[in-house]
């Protein structure tokens, strides 16, 4: 009797000890390899790049979320981060994408493709965002902060990266984006004119020259003030920081872009009526000068007509 209340005691020892080590064999499966966790990595992304190819963005943005959460430690964890922002750019939500490149390129600095990518995409994002629709009012009439900033966004793009694959294209959108800036400056000037305040109509103007309707910007390095707001300020108060009209006029390059035949031709006209005699002169020759072949040289010699007829 004794000794089968022995062996009885021995056997529940034994199973108390063993019993943690069995559960432990069932609950935990072997170490995966560096390899093995990769390859899973992909397997998980590249089915959620099948969502995201057929544009299904909801279903394909929850697997690149399980995708950052179940395999954070490999590439495809970043890359799913940037597809994650695609999906949002793909349908139009530009300012979540935004915020997505932008946390991105926070997070990943070390990442030099990716940043590269990320940038350019919020670049273009802030591009899309500049509406065009035919309710709204000619695009040179309202309020420019959202082209300034997509423009700020992509100088920066162009200063960091000037030899990145996505260059090209960013420099396509920043020609346009300027030409909205110099028709802006130029729709405020002529306001201006058509009130008398000349200075403020020269001071515009002169801006419009000095900062936009010059060189192609993938070719000139930005202006001095890159945050763009102050001096536009300043130019539209008409305080002291503006050039001297003649310099203005001399430093337009002979090779410019833009509107910078129409921008003179506006400040020449502006110098007359103010009987700034020699700088509306000045302004009129730069363009037979330098714009041969430009629609406003027949205007430019019609003020230069008018200005020999009356003396002056």
């Amino acid at each position: 009797m004794i000794e089968t209340r022995r062996m009885r005691r021995l056997l529940l020892v034994l199973a108390t000890a063993l019993l943690p080590a069995a559960s432990a064999g069932c609950l935990e499966p072997p170490p995966k390899s560096a390899l093995g966790y990769t390859a899973d990595a992909k397997r998980a992304y590249d089915e959620a790049m099948e969502e995201f190819n057929s544009h299904n963005w909801l279903q394909a943005q929850q697997l690149f979320r399980e995708v950052k959460k179940k395999y954070s430690y490999s590439r495809y964890a970043r890359l799913a981060e940037l597809r994650i922002a695609d999906a949002d750019f793909e349908q139009e939500k530009y300012a979540d994408a935004v915020r997505a490149y932008k946390q991105f390129v926070h997070d990943h600095r070390s990442d030099v493709q990716e940043v590269t990518y990320a940038r350019a995409r919020i670049a273009e994002a802030q591009y899309k965002e500049i509406s065009e629709s035919f309710l709204l009012p000619a695009s040179e009439e309202r309020d420019q902060a959202t082209t300034l900033e997509a423009y700020k966004e992509m100088r920066a793009f162009l200063h960091d990266f000037p030899e990145a694959r996505e260059s090209a294209k960013i420099c396509a959108l920043i020609e346009d984006v300027t030409v909205k800036l110099v028709k802006h400056e130029l729709y405020v000037a002529r306001f201006y004119l058509a009130r008398d305040n000349y200075d403020a109509a020269v001071a515009r103007a002169q801006y419009a020259l000095r900062n936009y309707a010059t060189e192609p910007p993938c070719h000139r390095q930005p202006p001095s003030a890159q945050t763009g707001a102050p001096a536009a300020a300043s130019a539209a108060n008409g305080e002291s920081d503006i050039a001297p009209p003649r310099k203005i006029v001399d430093d337009v390059p002979d090779t410019t872009f833009g509107l910078a035949p129409e921008a003179l031709l506006l400040l020449g006209e502006t110098y007359l009526k103010m009987h700034r005699w020699p700088d509306a002169r000045a302004a009129f020759n730069a363009i037979l000068q330098r714009y041969a072949e430009s629609a406003y040289v027949v205007q430019a010699n019609n003020f230069l007509a008018f200005m020999r007829a009356q003396g002056v």
